[in-house]
């Protein structure tokens, strides 16, 4: 049963730069246990959507919602507790090249967890086992491949045990393989953790393997025009946009 309050909910949302409007009138629901896809092709302001929805960038007008607060309303203190509530794997995984699996995965549970080192290192052996990487623990980021090293980003990202995660193109850069096998890790993800998954992409085999609910940006109106289950979009949506970017162009003028 889909719950009344939403986790997520972006209400009259406006994006810019400077003088440049990005996006503007953005409302979109994210439920509990979705895997809910931001879509649409380069340039249409995905990103920094995810930016202002993690609180890296600030929303030119709107409100981003969680569990029914408003976080750009929160004072400093307030967004950080709610922060805390967020996984993130960026784009290129994000690891410090210095540091180990082991550590990278720590930093998160030195910072904000009252753990002790020896419950720290069995916290970090459970994420890594989680996403595949048991025994590269004293590994380094140059050492493993980028798939890895993505699914190493995923671990730190998961280290706190997040209601949210969110993902940036997570596809970007890897083979069909590894990309397929971070589709089936995003999934076995939500079951397992019970989490809240938010997915930019404009990869479709991800977008249709993995996404329960989706938008869609468009760059030329400047405004999310479908929203829906990306299979749904396929088969129902009448807006050449969209059919277009789901297809890319197979069914033109179909």
């Amino acid at each position: 049963m889909e719950n009344s309050m939403p986790v997520i909910e972006v209400r009259d949302l406006d994006l810019s730069y400077g003088d440049v409007t990005i996006m503007s009138g953005l409302n979109f629901k994210v439920q509990k246990g979705d895997i809910f896809i931001v879509m649409g092709p380069s340039g249409c302001g995905k990103s920094t959507l995810l930016k202002v929805m993690i609180g890296l960038k600030d929303p030119e007008k709107g409100k981003v919602l969680y569990g029914g607060e408003s976080f750009w309303d929160q004072d400093f203190p307030g967004q950080q507790a709610m922060m805390r509530r967020f996984g993130v794997l960026y784009q290129g995984g994000a690891l410090w090249s210095s540091l180990t699996l082991e550590e990278n995965v720590a930093l998160p549970l030195q910072i904000y967890a009252n753990l002790s080192a020896e419950q720290i290192r069995e916290v970090v052996r459970v994420k890594l086992a989680l996403v595949g990487l048991a025994g590269y623990a004293n590994f380094y980021p140059a050492q493993i491949s980028g798939g890895m090293r993505k699914r190493a980003g995923l671990a730190r990202a998961i280290a706190l045990d997040p209601d949210i995660i969110f993902f940036d193109e997570p596809s970007a850069g890897l083979d069909p393989v590894s990309a397929r096998m971070l589709d089936d890790l995003i999934l076995q993800l939500r079951d397992a953790l019970g989490a809240t998954i938010v997915v930019v992409t404009h990869e479709l085999a991800s977008i249709f393997a993995v996404g329960n609910s989706a938008i869609f940006l468009d760059p030329e109106s400047r405004t999310m025009i479908a929203s829906g289950s990306p299979k749904d979009l396929l088969a129902n949506s009448s807006d050449p946009r969209v059919i277009q970017f789901l297809t890319r162009g197979e069914k033109q003028g179909a």
